[in-house]
Parts: structure tokens; C-alpha cells; sequence
């Protein structure tokens, strides 16, 4: 076997490879001979199909699969010789036909950066660390006896937290919204479903009340042709309900899953899962700030343009409605972005490489059982992962990232910052 290595770019690189003819038509013939013996074909005796009957039902297949063979077994060789690290499965080019007694092809993929001396020491770090406490315990209680809660009718004027359905026309310059008629709609005050204008405009208002109110629409609702606009609002309110929420007893706390429906069984299993969740996110927050300390570090290091690409999809696709591909546009602005999550995915894989870190078995039974237990048939969701690859592997890598994490966060400059629950678990920048 032959080969050659280009370099065509910073790290893309242009592979070609000959091997022998005679390599490839010795194993196409110990395939159809194989085949011969164990195909079964209408009219011949299982193991008695001639070779010429083989090749004329199956030589373009066995030649196809054989040359797949051997381009894949080929690639592994000169990989491993010429020390090379693709990142994705290459683009092949080849006729498959000899040519002077040789079979050549070309290889066109990206490589893998030369990293330089990553120098954790020196990256400053702040770590936060938060528990749980009997406040928190007691608000997510009211928070779930909130979602459970029910609306009765009532003839007073509406109030925060009530439930008012409505109809409505809006009006600005020739544009009327609905065209014809009005537009039912519900939303509980003060909840933020609706912009704080609406709220106003329908809170003090009885069943039966219809009124007219001059509405500043934001700029990002919905409607494109009421966004930024000022419109004459049309109102009827068709009824207004007040939210009555459940007492907390045995019957409340039955619908968690705590069949006894005892009260100090239930608030351990509350706190258990706040522990569950602030322990997530708590990891989340430190793993962002390594990987934004890291890739600051290390910004001008070349990445494949093939996973910034990759990247920024995804950026720019959690940005539009699920099913739908976003635009060029969308996907070219999320590249600087994508470019900085690229490295520094990169460099924790390095550090992991270099380091010798190996995937904690026992974390990952940990995470697994964590994403587990939210569901109703725990046992499933683990029956699930273990026979799915893909999602197996893709838990492993987030095991090993929160591993490097741990990892860079004991080498650095690591102060530790001392927060509430709410405070962690309130989005970053909110």
C-alpha cells in the first residue's frame, strides 16, 4: 500500500491510497467463492451454486462491499502511521477501477488542532456552592399546591392572580385583528401570559363588562402587524374566576407518589429532589464558567471549521420552531459563538486525554439513576440507556465533562461563592 498526505488547508488534510489490484480481486473471488457455498439459490443445491451463477447475481454487490472493505481498512493504516486524528468520517473520491495494477482513492477530511500547553493554574475560577434549607422546602410546597390549584367563578371585579377569559379586537390604522368578529382568550393576572398593558387594562373588570382601551403592544409580540404599535382595544370579559388552592394533607401529598401521604415523608422526598436538581445545576454553573475560562484562554487556537459548523446549527436552531431548519443568516451569526463552544470542548477532551481522567463508573450510575427517578417507571428509562448507545454516549461524555470540571476547578485559582437556592437556580443573567 501507497500513500501520500496533503496538507489543504490549516487542518484539513487530502489523503491518497493505492493498494493492489490483485489485493481487491483476491478477496471479490474468496467472497463469491464463500458465497457459494453457503448462498441458496431456486435450482441449486445448498452449497453446489456455481461461482459464475454468484457473479452474475452478486459481483457488482460483492465488488461494492469488498472495495468498502478495504478503503475503510486501508484509511485505519495510514491513520495510524501518519499519526493522523480526523474529526468526522472523511470524503472519499475514487473510480474503483485500476489503474496500473493499482486501486487509488482520496481521502478529504479535518484533523484535530495541535493543542498547546493548557496552564489550568492560572485560570481563576469562583465555584458556588449553595444546600437546600426549610424556606426553600416550604416554597416549592406552595409552588406545587399553585399548579394544582383550581379557579371559581366569582361576580366582584378581578384581581391579581384570577383568571379572566375575554374577548377581544384590536385596531391600528387600517389593520384590525380578528378581521371579522373577536378573539377569545384566558390568562391568570399577574402571571405574565400576557404583557403588563393587558393586565391593566382587564383587572378591575367584572363578568359582563365590555370597554374600549387605547393598548401599547411591545415590540416582540407576536403579531407582527400590533408589535411596537399603539391599537384601540375592543374588551368583553366573559367571566372572571378567583384560584382556591388545595389544603396540604394526606390527600395533596397522595398525588406525589407518597401513597402513607405522610407530611415528613413527603418533605424529604421535596428535598430530596430541590438537593437533585440544585446539585445539577450547581455543576452547570461551574462547567459553563471552566469552558468560557478555558476557550478565553486559548481563542485564537484553529478549531474544524466542520464542528463550529455543526455547532452553530444547533446554536441557531434552538432559536427557531422545533421541525424547522434555520436559515443561513441565523446559523452564520451563532459561528463566533459555536467557535468559542468548540474550543472549548476541545480543550476539556484534551485535558481528559493528557490526564489520564477516566469515566467515573459510579457517577455515571448516579446521573442515570438521577434522570431515572423523575420518571414514573424508573426502571424503564434505565433499561432504555443501557440499550441505546447513543444515549448512553451521550451521558458518558456529560459524566466526563462534569469530571474534568471537578478537575480543572482543584488545579485553578478557585474561589468559592456562596449562594442561595433560589440564586442558582435563577437563569444566569436574569
Amino acid at each position: 500500500m501507497q500513500f501520500s498526505v496533503e496538507n489543504v488547508g490549516k487542518l484539513e488534510r487530502k489523503l491518497t491510497v493505492k493498494f493492489p489490484a490483485e489485493r481487491f480481486e483476491s478477496q471479490v473471488s474468496a467472497r463469491i467463492a464463500e458465497m457459494s457455498r453457503t448462498v441458496r439459490l431456486k435450482g441449486f443445491r445448498p452449497g453446489k451454486v456455481p461461482a459464475n451463477v454468484i457473479q452474475q447475481r452478486f459481483g457488482a454487490q460483492v465488488r461494492g462491499e469488498v472495495l468498502s472493505d478495504l478503503i475503510g481498512s486501508t484509511l485505519r493504516e495510514a491513520f495510524e502511521k501518519e499519526n493522523l486524528r480526523p474529526v468526522a468520517n472523511p470524503s472519499i473520491d475514487t473510480t474503483g477501477q485500476p489503474e496500473n495494477g493499482e486501486i487509488a482513492y482520496t481521502a478529504t477530511f479535518e484533523v484535530m488542532p495541535e493543542f498547546p500547553a493548557i496552564d489550568v493554574a492560572a485560570l481563576e475560577i469562583s465555584r458556588p456552592v449553595a444546600e437546600v434549607t426549610d424556606p426553600d422546602i416550604e416554597k416549592m410546597i406552595e409552588t406545587l399546591r399553585q399548579q394544582r390549584r383550581s379557579f371559581n367563578e366569582v361576580e366582584r371585579a378581578s384581581a391579581e392572580g384570577d383568571f379572566v377569559m375575554f374577548e377581544y379586537d384590536a385596531v391600528a390604522g387600517d389593520y384590525r385583528f380578528p378581521a371579522e368578529g373577536q378573539e377569545r382568550a384566558g390568562s391568570v393576572l399577574g402571571s405574565g401570559t400576557l404583557f403588563k398593558a393587558l393586565d391593566g387594562a382587564l383587572t378591575g373588570r367584572k363578568a359582563g363588562e365590555a370597554f374600549e382601551s387605547d393598548i401599547e403592544f411591545p415590540v416582540d409580540f407576536r403579531n407582527q402587524e400590533l408589535a411596537g404599535k399603539s391599537a384601540k382595544v375592543n374588551f368583553k370579559v366573559v367571566k372572571v374566576q378567583e384560584p382556591k388552592l388545595p389544603e396540604v394533607d394526606a390527600e395533596f401529598i397522595q398525588l406525589f407518589g407518597i401513597d402513607d401521604g405522610d407530611m415528613n415523608h413527603f418533605r424529604k422526598e421535596v428535598r430530596a429532589n430541590l438537593e437533585r436538581e440544585l446539585k445539577a445545576a450547581l455543576m452547570g454553573r461551574l462547567k459553563s464558567q471552566v469552558a468560557e475560562k478555558l476557550a478565553q484562554a486559548h481563542s485564537d487556537l484553529e478549531v474544524p471549521n466542520l464542528m463550529v459548523q455543526g455547532e452553530a446549527r444547533n446554536l441557531a436552531a434552538a432559536s427557531v420552531p422545533r421541525g424547522q431548519q434555520p436559515p443561513q443568516q441565523l446559523i452564520d451569526a451563532a459561528a463566533p459563538a459555536a467557535r468559542l463552544r468548540v474550543i472549548a470542548g476541545l480543550l476539556m477532551g484534551e485535558l481528559a486525554r493528557k490526564n489520564e481522567l477516566k469515566l467515573d463508573r459510579t457517577l455515571l450510575a448516579e446521573q442515570l439513576a438521577a434522570i431515572a427517578s423523575t420518571y414514573e417507571e424508573p426502571e424503564k428509562v434505565i433499561e432504555l440507556y443501557n440499550g441505546d448507545p447513543q444515549l448512553m454516549s451521550g451521558l458518558q461524555n456529560r459524566v466526563m465533562e462534569d469530571q474534568v470540571a471537578e478537575w480543572v476547578a482543584d488545579h485553578a485559582k478557585t474561589t468559592v461563592q456562596n449562594l442561595s437556592f433560589d440564586e442558582v437556580m435563577r437563569p444566569v443573567g436574569a
